[in-house]
């Protein structure tokens, strides 16, 4: 199955088009994703073979000169044989094998930098979120409503609920962007307090509650069903744990039921 990395970073990484930041995550993303490696690979192997056929044409000189009067000049170097092409690229998805059966092998590897990272750009959604008229894209306590208003405009089912009678009111849903990734987002009120739980989809194995707090907001982040979520406000870490649950407890019958 295509990941949504694939469509919307895979292309601007190959292009170096990426920042510091999002072409490390990234590259974190690629170590445990099979397809992504490979379109890479096969992307690289588009550009050699293109580059070895007939349909490539080198700049006339009088161009070269003129280009690099503005770059660092480059000692001119004997063409790539395609075998050694081949051998090389060959060898990097070897690498790059290895790397992902590493990563796999030695959850140790894996650095809380990312998640901290991870958690400090939602925070500042939520922060954002905050201002007149960012709160929601559509503003409804109607769980069809908010449902249908996601559903046609994200590739991935999310699951909403209305927890009034729990004490967490429902109050609409939006779109959002963390990481260079659209996220769903549902929006809830306990005691007046806004709570923004994003959703995204994910290939981790589902893992319990992890919380943290940030520029004076409290954050619970977790995996379940092929879903991350990630709720974040003002409110104490219990009202998130409980919401928490309570999400966790009406997808499982959702899924049950069919």
């Amino acid at each position: 199955m295509k990941c949504n990395f694939a469509d919307t970073l895979l292309q601007c990484y190959f292009d170096g088009e990426l920042s510091g930041r999002t072409a490390a995550e990234f590259e974190r993303h690629m170590q445990h994703c099979a397809h992504c490696a490979t379109e890479l690979v096969d992307l690289d192997l588009l550009r050699g073979s293109l580059q070895l056929t007939q349909l490539y044409k080198p700049a006339p000189a009088s161009l070269r000169r003129t280009i690099n009067a503005y770059i660092h000049p480059v000692a001119p170097g004997r063409a790539v044989s395609q075998p050694l092409l081949w051998h090389w690229l060959a060898a990097a998805a070897a690498m790059l094998f290895i790397g992902l059966v590493l990563w796999k092998a030695s959850p140790g590897l894996r650095s809380d930098d990312y998640q901290a990272e991870l958690a400090g750009e939602i925070v500042e959604a939520h922060v954002r979120s905050l201002q007149p008229g960012q709160m929601t894209g559509i503003t409804s306590n109607d769980e069809r409503v908010v449902q249908g208003w996601l559903d046609s405009r994200t590739s991935f089912g999310v699951s909403v609920r209305d927890f009034a009678n729990r004490g967490f009111s429902l109050r609409g849903g939006r779109l959002d962007t963390i990481e260079g990734r659209d996220v769903a987002v549902l929006v809830y009120e306990r005691n007046g307090r806004p709570i923004n739980v994003f959703i995204w989809p994910t290939r981790e194995k589902d893992n319990p509650p992890r919380t943290g707090a940030r520029q004076g907001f409290q954050w619970l982040d977790w995996r379940k069903g092929k879903l991350e979520f990630c709720a974040v406000s003002e409110a104490d870490t219990a009202d998130l744990e409980r919401l928490q649950e309570l999400i966790s407890t009406s997808a499982q019958i959702s899924r049950e039921s069919h």
